[in-house]
């Protein structure tokens, strides 16, 4: 009777399990529960998505778990999407050398960031390349999802959790873009003495794999085109802008337009110091203050010299005829290393910066600010107009003369900003438009007191661009990438899903010293414990057993 009442109790669950369909998390951190956001998006799924994951061979076991976390949450994925989820696990180190060079090769030309590994063998170490990353192809177009995040003077264990974090936003991010009906449109502006397109290379060509990214000219575009575009980055300009260009930045922000502002206040170049020695740093005219402080914003006219920065090569002296290059730090090339939350920063690598300014922000009723990015606590400003001279190097700063407060450099303005041309006339050079409303629908904008860092590094031999955010001098990989990328995916989306990198995993690691410590205790414990619970067990049974069965003799 019971057997028969726990096979129909089986029945009945199979049966049920079929229609309904839940999931339950234990964990602390809900770190095995997808959002509603993920949810929501692969509920769009009409046809079958496939994911190509580059995560199979033989790795060390960090790369082990990232490979098993990414498993997990791609049997999530499926189980969520009405099994519209396929993926597969690839090893694109298998085959010989030439085939292996051609799968390299491919999957870089399509977006997938390659890993240099260090592996530990019975003949040493040996270098090994390897891709943890991934491909999703959907109703034929492809979006590369780089799974593994680097972050300068972290441990492997806090790099390889800060990817298995990221998985979801990852993952989630660029399944919406691919199955979105377009990529969205970001136009970088020139006209104005921005940065040029060789300088802004790997920028433009790293947003290409999710957005449509080009130059947009701000004399030549019509409104029309305005209203295609949702993201418009105004990239170092050195000139004037005119009322009729700020007009139609206004037009696009009073539309509901994202912008990216990357401003340097104050002219001083290191080429023009290496040539001359010294250089006059002065303020530049951009016509941009009024506009920017009616949003919310105002970029100071000084320079920051921060003891968190970066080098640069500097001729020391001559020996033999020979010049002596050395790698010195330069105060006015400042690392900001977030520490905000916020997720447009968070777990990011230091930012670098070339000559960068402070920002004040300003009150303004609707919009709400947020700084993003800071200097360190070892800073100090510099007015303008100054002489700056390369013998500054000589100098060593003091520590003491260097403490202050952090200073703000980039702010996150969100909300309904106001026109700044309401009651004023439309500029001359504007035709076929009504003046612009006074307040704008709910937009976001990030302003950033430094030009350069989108701007990446020429190579002096051949003039190809290195990757945005790598200092080819002292071989370093800054965050200036994934910030921008980070920027591009929280301007254009209005959904939310960049909250998915507050997504928090916490590492329950051994403590190492106690290890030590207390090795030989643990190890008989583990060793005794077993099997002084089997005796024990063993006595107590023969005496209940004795006990219960034993012939009582009279």
């Amino acid at each position: 009777m019971y057997l028969l009442a726990f096979i129909a109790g089986i029945l009945i669950v199979n049966i049920a399990s079929s229609y309904f369909f839940e999931r339950f998390d234990f964990t602390t951190e809900k770190r095995y529960t997808l959002s509603q956001n993920t949810k929501n998006i692969l509920s769009q799924l009409k046809e079958p998505l496939q994911v190509t994951v580059y995560l199979e061979g033989d790795f060390p076991a960090g790369f082990k778990r990232l490979r098993n976390a990414t498993r997990d949450i791609l049997a999530d994925y499926r189980a969520y999407s009405q099994k519209n989820i396929r993926f597969d696990f690839v090893n694109p180190s298998s085959g010989d050398k030439e085939s292996q060079e051609r799968t390299y090769l491919g999957l870089v030309e399509k977006g997938l960031q390659p890993t240099n590994l260090t592996v530990d063998t019975e003949d040493g170490r040996t270098q090994k390349i390897i891709f943890p990353a991934a491909l999703i192809t959907y109703q034929g177009k492809q979006m590369a999802v780089n799974l593994f995040h680097s972050k300068i003077g972290a441990s492997p264990e806090d790099v390889l959790n800060n990817s298995i974090q990221n998985l979801e936003y990852a993952f989630t991010s660029a399944i919406k873009k691919t199955i979105s009906g377009g990529r969205p449109r970001i136009g970088f502006t020139e006209g104005n003495g921005e940065l040029t397109d060789l300088q802004l290379s790997d920028a433009i060509s790293s947003l290409q794999y999710g957005y449509e990214a080009g130059r947009v000219n701000l004399n030549e575009i019509t409104f029309e085109g305005l209203d295609k575009l949702k993201l418009i980055i105004i990239p170092k300009p050195d000139k004037e802008f005119t009322e009729a260009e700020k007009y139609k930045i206004d037009y696009f922000l009073m539309r509901g337009g994202s912008i990216l502002w990357t401003i340097d206040n104050v002219h001083a170049e290191l080429d023009s110091l290496r040539n001359a020695g010294s250089q006059l740093a002065f303020a530049k005219k951009l016509n941009l203050d009024d506009m920017l402080f009616k949003y919310g914003a105002r970029i100071n006219y000084d320079l920051i010299a921060d003891m968190s920065c970066a080098q640069i090569p500097l001729n020391v002296g001559n020996v033999g005829g020979q010049a002596q290059i050395q790698l010195v730090p330069w105060l006015f090339y400042p690392i900001f290393v977030p520490v905000s939350k916020h997720p447009l920063v968070k777990n990011l690598d230091g930012i670098r910066s070339e000559f960068a300014n402070t920002i004040d922000t300003i009150a303004v009723d609707g919009v709400k600010k947020q700084v993003i990015l800071s200097t360190s606590p070892f800073n100090r400003l510099l007015r303008v107009p100054s002489m700056i001279s390369l013998q500054m190097v000589e100098q060593e700063p003091n520590p003491e003369d260097f403490k202050s407060a952090p200073k703000p450099v980039a702010v996150l303005l969100e909300g309904s900003f106001p026109s700044v041309f309401v009651n004023r006339p439309v500029p001359e050079g504007i035709i076929g438009r009504q003046s612009l409303p006074a307040k704008s629908r709910p937009a976001k904008m990030i302003v950033v007191a430094d030009g350069d860092i989108l701007k990446n590094q020429v190579s002096s031999q051949d003039g190809s661009p290195f990757p945005l955010g790598f200092d080819r001098y002292t071989q370093q990989q800054f965050g200036n990438k994934n910030f921008l990328l980070n920027i591009a995916d929280y301007l254009t989306d209005d959904s939310g899903i960049i909250e998915l990198r507050n997504k928090e995993i916490k590492i329950r690691l051994l403590d190492k010293a106690r290890i030590r410590d207390e090795k030989l205790t643990w190890q008989l414990i583990n060793i005794l414990a077993p099997l002084f619970l089997i005796i024990g067990f063993a006595v107590v049974y023969y005496y209940y057993r004795k006990r219960r069965f034993g012939t009582i003799v009279s």
